[in-house]
């Protein structure tokens, strides 16, 4: 089996709102796009208690990575324990995801929020892994402190605490 020629598809479970948060993720994300709609017809009512030609699943996909949301109902719900990392090169590019995915949803530490829909996204500076990865573990020991009192990240004060020049 060549692992290449699978390619492996998120599927995230919402109660009936897949259309919408299809939507929400392709206007933050300059590479997403909404693909195929499938709704529920008459069949299996009496099991998924759909209404016929309500949202089934909507397919999504954002910087590559192919995604289903489908409207399964409120049975199951996200939580932390699975999350999407974005990799972001600036605070810029921190400051404009952190607020987009946490708009109407919950801010966390360390970077972690949910969204609206109840997701999980870490918004992670790229700088970071290089800084906890040096060779000086005095200056990570000073970077994971500094992370962990922050909500969203902030580069300059990681990169102050890497520095040793951070109170």
């Amino acid at each position: 089996m060549k692992l290449a020629a699978r390619k492996l598809t998120t599927c995230l479970w919402f109660d009936t709102e897949a259309e919408e948060a299809a939507n929400f993720y392709a206007s933050i994300f300059k590479d997403a796009k909404v693909g195929k709609i499938t709704r529920y017809g008459k069949e299996g009512h009496e099991i998924h208690g759909k209404a016929a030609g309500s949202v089934m699943t909507v397919e999504f996909e954002i910087a590559g990575q192919s995604f289903i949301g489908l409207n399964g109902g409120p049975h199951f719900k996200f939580n932390e324990s699975v999350s999407f990392q974005v990799h972001c090169e600036t605070q810029q590019e921190i400051d404009n995801f952190w607020e987009k995915l946490s708009a109407g949803g919950k801010e966390g530490h360390c970077g972690w929020l949910k969204d609206k829909f109840g997701v999980s996204w870490q918004v992670v500076p790229a700088p970071l892994a290089r800084m906890l990865a040096d060779a000086d573990p005095k200056a990570s020991e000073r970077v994971t402190k500094a992370f962990l009192q922050m909500r969203k990240y902030d580069i300059a004060e990681l990169e102050r605490a890497f520095e040793g020049a951070s109170q």
